[in-house]
């Protein structure tokens, strides 16, 4: 079976359609290497009852089998709110990552967000949904990537199944 691609005008018609009876993204369909899209979606981060993020100027990350990575500015989180860890990880098409200490409210958590230092990436932050009190995409609580290691953000807009999830290690 082939794929479709959408043809012209098909933004206005999404327009039009209402969110909950358009059609869903798989994680399947997203390529790999990965590809990185701005998004005009509402993205806020909060910890300890803090709002430390709210921006409309986000990039996601779409790769194979993973819920959209959301990497918004650096200078979107409040001050004080990062402090970098000596932690580091490395991707074969991101790069070396850094680690961060996530400070809001009374709360502290260590290493739960990552930058890249170069690359398109570069000067924007993404943070694990599972280690705040709650991320947000537009108005829709995000629920967190399943494993420890994954950032992923799933929404309604995406379908899986996702790696990250008991059985998914070799994959």
């Amino acid at each position: 079976m082939k794929r479709i691609e959408p043809g012209p005008g098909l933004r206005d018609l999404r327009e039009r359609v209402p969110r909950e009876s358009r059609g869903q993204e798989s994680v399947w369909d997203y390529p790999r290497p990965p590809r990185i899209e701005p998004t005009a979606k509402r993205i806020r981060v909060v910890l300890g009852g803090v709002t430390i993020v709210d921006t409309r100027e986000a990039l996601r990350v779409l790769e194979t089998s993973h819920p959209p990575v959301y990497y918004v500015p650096t200078n979107a989180v409040i001050e004080g709110a990062l402090v970098r860890t000596a932690r580091t990880s490395f991707c074969e098409w991101k790069g070396r990552a850094s680690y961060y200490e996530v400070r809001g409210g009374a709360r502290v958590e260590r290493d739960a967000a990552w930058a890249y230092e170069e690359g398109p990436l570069a000067g924007r932050i993404a943070f694990y949904a599972g280690r705040m009190d709650v991320c947000f995409v537009d108005d829709e609580r995000a629920e967190p990537q399943p494993g420890s290691f994954y950032g992923g953000w799933i929404t309604r807009d995406v379908v899986g199944p996702f790696k990250g999830d008991r059985g998914t290690e070799g994959w």
